[in-house]
């Protein structure tokens, strides 16, 4: 199976939209997801996608930053790949895809967070090679 691997245009940031929904532990609406993504393309943010053929099967957002501690920095955001097509080594090929991706833009460093109860990415995370620096804390306002 031959999957491409792109940034997706910033005009079709929509198509991520269903795919984004599934991860959603709190399920925010899809209006909702839309008016964001919308937003955010706008900002240091990119989306990496992967497609089999015309379907898109796979997305991670790229946050773009740079931090005291860590210098240029890269985030992965709502990584999701399609149920049917995991297992099969397509989240590592992505990463990968990815690690070159933003080491040629002059990255030096990837960090993320991930949902506590999602315990199959903190394997994932750990096979990569990420560690565990500290506590991700948010407080709605």
């Amino acid at each position: 199976m031959a999957f491409e691997f792109k940034i997706l245009e910033k005009e079709n940031i929509n198509l991520i939209i269903p795919l984004v929904y599934k991860l959603n532990d709190y399920k925010v609406s899809e209006a909702v997801l839309e008016q964001r993504f919308n937003e955010m393309i706008g900002q240091n943010y990119e989306c990496a996608v992967i497609y089999d053929g015309d379907k898109l099967v796979g997305v991670c957002g790229l946050w773009y930053c740079t931090r005291h501690y860590s210098g240029r920095s890269v985030e992965p955001d709502h990584v999701f790949i399609d149920d049917a097509y995991r297992g099969q080594g397509l989240g590592k090929q992505f990463f990968e895809w990815i690690y070159n991706y933003v080491s040629g833009k002059g990255f030096e460093a990837m960090e993320l967070n991930t949902y506590v109860s999602n315990y199959q990415s903190h394997k994932f995370y750990f096979n990569e090679g990420f560690k565990i620096l500290g506590y991700h804390f948010i407080k709605k306002l």
